[in-house]
């Protein structure tokens, strides 16, 4: 089959040169091998981050050839390694950016802090996954059936999805190689042997797979962790499977069929990065921040299309950033996680050439508590939340975990309801009232049962999502406000009793999800840039001991893995990248009574993104120039106006196929805003300017939409955020 013209350019650009690598270029070109090594055990010393002024081979350009260019990359490393008389580099970086990680004391910190090549100089830390694992796979099952009429049956053919996370279980059948795969045919990746993995784990689906363990150490890893690509931890492969699962795949618990499942790019490739790890303490458990950059410089090498990453991180321009910013000018649409910090927290990866994705909730199936009419108050009536089974139960007394401690046992233990706590002959035939947290959601309701109890409500104790759990007795999960309510009401009533009822149906919530966390004023760009479904998603997991090989997971490390299917489909269709990072922000839908410092554009419709109608095109160069100063003529899909600025300017180009007339208008502002021109009409690839001004006297905050509607029905809408 040919390669499409995209395919081709960076064909050219990335392998310039690449037959006359020798083994000394190889060096050059930082092609350090996947194996990894254990952390230096000789050295007290830290290891830093060290990025060098320019760009990486991904990014610069010139007479001479990408490999030359990285062996005097090399030189300049090397020269500055020798100035502050350092060890050899734990890794090399030339393709996504210019740098190294090293182990420095103190001093040799300070030293290259002031040195003139030196951009920044930052320490390894891990970083959080940004996924929340679900407690029981069947609760995700019994809704397998209505979630794969939302998951397509073709799409992203051609393309490669790189996947930065725990590794992948190669032997679940959404990876499995199938007939007439489209092969990605620039993709350079490969495949090492690691333990319980061996080269032919890759095939036509899985085409290239590599680990990183160097920042993190393997002396902080648990026990049952694997030096190779392999999954040990079940976020990495749940992440594949949503991206880029293959299309009705048989879904079966304990043999019963259940329906099918596949990703949103179910023809797309895969290439694993595993770049995050398990600790003993799974408080540890995470990412470090050097074998990501690793990770992404070598998927950039490698020629991936796409690049996936469900990690959390800080609010601000690091070297991941950088090292992604690289990867962006190789032509990889960049996706990555908003994190699950909740509306209090910056949203992570601020950067404009990343898409960045916050959360929105899934569908819910209802449930209530019921308080019986004659003891309602003001502020405990009825509470909805969720819930699975359709059984009713009571009226019946409630009683709070906490209160039912077991002889012998900590009072902590039963709040949260933890297995062996609870007093059998204070619970028996009551409803228990447990907080969440400390000990599986599944495992709080097996415990209310042992204990002969009928029916538990599990209680949030911080922000956080409610879910769908197949729990021993029938449960309504709560949210923190209204568990609170409840508990308030129980200590005040003497000999309370409620019932759970459940009300039949699902409830679409298209609201944002709690987890997902807020934009800043002050970055210079609205993040996160868009929304996809963050809660009870269902994925692949690897299989032990017989178990099922499904679960949920919730997070905006899903909605990421979504959205980055959705960006590989859009790419097989040969839409240019800067085409696809418009559209999937252009296309998206407003999400109701929201802050669009938290929705951005709104959530993700991978059903409307192939038809934008105007794009917001950024070229490549554009970002860096950004990142070295020059923020006025960034032309992202959003704006945000602050200070005393009182008007955006940006240009929109006619991505389709007919000559169109485009109208604008002004949406959802409280304040005087205006677009001019109002109306515009473009060839196709033509392109023109518009201007978004603001009244002054409008409030200290205010946001709204500017939307271009076309004339065959194509509607382009970006988020504006007008700040003081």
């Amino acid at each position: 089959m040919p390669v499409p013209p995209r395919h081709r350019t960076r064909i050219a650009a990335l392998r310039a040169g690449a037959t006359a690598l020798t083994s000394a270029l190889a060096l050059a070109a930082g092609l350090l091998a996947s194996a990894p090594a254990p952390a230096s055990a000789s050295s007290a010393d830290d290891l830093y981050l060290v990025t060098l002024q320019g760009a990486g081979t991904a990014g610069s350009s010139g007479f001479l050839p990408r490999s030359l260019r990285a062996t005097r990359m090399v030189a300049e490393q090397d020269a500055t390694l020798s100035s502050v008389d350092a060890p050899a580099p734990v890794y090399r970086w030339t393709t996504a950016l210019n740098g190294y990680a090293v182990r420095l004391t103190g001093e040799q910190v300070a030293s290259l802090r002031t040195a003139p090549s030196v951009v920044s100089v930052e320490r390894n830390a891990v970083r959080p996954l940004a996924g929340l694992p679900g407690d029981a796979a069947d609760a995700a099952l019994l809704a397998a059936r209505k979630l794969d009429r939302d998951r397509p049956r073709t799409g992203g053919a051609g393309t490669v999805i790189g996947m930065i996370d725990t590794g992948i279980a190669p032997e679940s059948p959404l990876f499995a190689q199938v007939r007439h795969q489209r092969v990605a045919s620039d993709f350079a990746g490969s495949c090492p042997e690691g333990q319980a993995w061996a080269a032919s784990e890759c095939n036509g689906k899985l085409v290239g797979a590599r680990w990183y363990v160097r920042g993190f150490g393997t002396d902080r890893l648990r026990a049952t962790s694997s030096l190779s690509p392999r999954d040990t931890d079940g976020h990495g492969t749940q992440m594949a499977s949503i991206a880029a699962g293959n299309a009705e795949v048989p879904v079966r618990v304990s043999g019963e069929p259940l329906g099918t499942l596949g990703g949103l790019a179910p023809e797309a490739q895969l290439a694993v990065y595993k770049a995050c790890w398990g600790a003993p303490d799974p408080a540890d458990d995470g990412c470090a921040s050097a074998d990501l950059v690793t990770a992404i410089d070598d998927a950039t090498r490698d020629g991936v299309d796409v690049l996936s990453l469900s990690v959390g991180g800080p609010a601000e321009i690091d070297t991941v950033e950088r090292a992604l910013l690289g990867a962006a000018e190789a032509g990889v649409v960049v996706t990555a996680a908003a994190g699950n910090g909740g509306e209090d927290t910056l949203a992570a990866h601020p950067s404009p050439w990343v898409t960045t994705v916050g959360g929105t909730t899934g569908d819910l199936r209802e449930g209530r508590v019921v308080v019986p009419a004659a003891l309602r108050t003001r502020r405990v009536a009825d509470l909805s939340g969720a819930m699975l089974s359709r059984r009713t139960v009571g009226p019946a007394p409630v009683v709070r975990g906490v209160d039912a401690t077991a002889d012998a046992k900590r009072r902590r233990d039963a709040r949260v309801c933890a297995p062996g706590s609870l007093d059998a002959a204070t619970v028996a035939g009551a409803i228990v009232v447990c907080e969440r947290g400390q000990v599986g959601r599944v495992d709080k309701s097996r415990a209310v049962s042992l204990a002969d109890g009928v029916g538990m409500v599990l209680v949030n104790q911080t922000r956080g999502s409610v879910d769908l759990d197949v729990h021993s007795v029938p449960t309504v999960h709560l949210d923190v406000q209204s568990g609170a309510r409840l508990q308030r009401w129980i200590k005040r009533t003497p000999d309370a009793r409620i019932s759970l009822r459940s009300l039949g149906r699902e409830k679409t919530r298209d609201r944002i999800a709690s987890l997902s966390p807020s934009g800043d004023l002050g970055a210079g760009v609205l993040k996160p840039d868009l929304l996809a479904t963050a809660t009870g998603v269902l994925g692949a997991v690897p299989s032990t001991n017989g178990s099922d090989a499904w679960d949920f997971v919730t997070g905006t490390s899903a909605a990421t893995a979504y959205t980055a299917g959705v960006a590989a489909t859009l790419l097989s269709r040969d839409r240019t990248p800067a085409e696809v990072r418009s559209a999937l922000a252009t296309t998206a839908a407003p999400v109701d009574r929201s802050e669009l410092l938290r929705s951005g554009a709104g959530r993700l419709r991978p059903d409307r993104v192939d038809s934008p109608g105007l794009g917001y095109l950024v070229a490549t160069g554009d970002y860096r120039d950004w990142l070295e100063g020059d923020t006025a003529s960034l032309n992202t899909p959003s704006a945000l106006i602050t200070n005393e600025a009182t008007t955006a300017t940006r240009t929109v180009t006619n991505v389709g196929k007919r000559r169109l007339y485009f109208s604008s208008a002004a949406r959802g502002f409280r304040s005087g805003v205006s677009v001019t021109p109002a109306a515009l009409r473009l060839g196709p690839g033509e392109s023109a300017t518009f201007t978004v001004t603001v009244d002054r006297r409008s409030p200290q905050l205010d946001d709204g939409y500017v939307v271009w509607r076309g004339a065959n029905g194509s509607v382009t809408r970006i988020p504006v955020v007008i700040g003081r």
